[in-house]
């Protein structure tokens, strides 16, 4: 995986906002010595467009216990990781998921099935902050699986020969498939076409990570493995829709205005107009839940 390194860690360090930096550096002293990295990633990566956005990051710790206070918090990111978390620092709002090294590693890898890591860093991240050249290597090593992970998942999806962006736009339209999502129809594809080249110089790296030869420059892709696979994302997507709405239910403890943020993110990804209640801010639960059938049931969320 020499080449997918060589990308992935060039990737990792380009530069970005000083902003963002300066926010990484405040995410990560919330966390003290158990902070490992903190990598950013996302909408506001691709556009670059922050005031008035929701930053997103990713903070990875050396250990549960020793990141939290509450032993309750390190409970549920041990169970069902990640715990996220709002934040904000010089004029900026952000929100924070929080991963322990060893399940970073693990969630960005063939070892899940669940999409939910590997997806998002098969996509473009900026490592922004480490504690050390172990922490940077380690946090390389790790998103150096998810482009792999995510087309071996995807594959045996996909045509027997298929073009090197189609190989990507059906891959993340898999993994949007596997959650629930307020994005309108066509928002994997746009993650693709926003930096078209970028997924053209990642694509035969990632396949060679599997064992499977594909020319740089080739128009198609023969894809050896295609055939099946349909029980296996039947299976990721029930699974993923139910540990979406596990993950609702834990943030309602641990995310503050997250019933705020959900509707914030509803309506400006699928155009909808939704108004949050006062009741659903004192039982942000009650109110998720309750509000999710009817988003359901008009289509904008998947």
């Amino acid at each position: 995986m020499t080449a997918l390194h060589d990308l992935v860690r060039a990737e990792l360090q380009t530069p970005v906002d000083p902003r963002v930096t300066a926010f990484a550096r405040h995410v990560a002293s919330l966390f003290g010595d158990s902070a490992r990295a903190v990598l950013f990633y996302g909408s506001c990566l691709r556009t670059t467009e922050l005031d008035g956005q929701m930053l997103d990051f990713y903070v990875i710790v050396s250990d549960y216990r020793d990141a939290y206070d509450k032993r309750w918090l390190a409970t549920a990111n041990r169970l069902l990781p990640p715990n996220v978390f709002p934040v904000q620092h010089g004029g900026l709002q952000a929100k924070y998921a929080v991963l322990s090294e060893s399940d970073f590693a693990r969630l960005a890898s063939s070892r899940t099935r669940n999409v939910s890591v590997w997806a998002r860093f098969a996509q473009p991240a900026r490592l922004v902050w480490s504690t050390d050249a172990a922490a940077e290597a380690r946090a390389v090593d790790a998103v150096a699986n998810a482009a792999p992970a995510l087309l071996d998942a995807a594959l045996p999806m996909l045509d027997e020969r298929v073009e090197p962006l189609d190989l990507w736009r059906g891959a993340f339209a898999l993994t949007y498939s596997a959650e629930l999502r307020a994005e309108r129809t066509g928002r994997a594809a746009s993650v693709v076409d926003f930096d078209p080249d970028r997924y053209r110089r990642f694509t035969a790296p990632a396949l060679a990570a599997l064992g499977m030869e594909a020319d740089a420059g080739a128009d198609l892709i023969a894809n050896l493995r295609a055939g099946g696979g349909r029980w296996q994302w039947t299976r990721r997507r029930i699974e993923g829709k139910l540990l979406t709405i596990a993950r609702l239910a834990k943030a309602s403890a641990t995310y503050a205005g997250g019933v705020d943020y959900l509707a914030w993110k509803i309506n400006r990804h699928a155009g909808t107009e939704i108004t949050v209640r006062p009741w659903q801010r004192r039982w942000p639960l009650i109110g998720a839940l309750v509000l999710l059938p009817r988003l359901i049931l008009r289509g904008a969320v998947r």
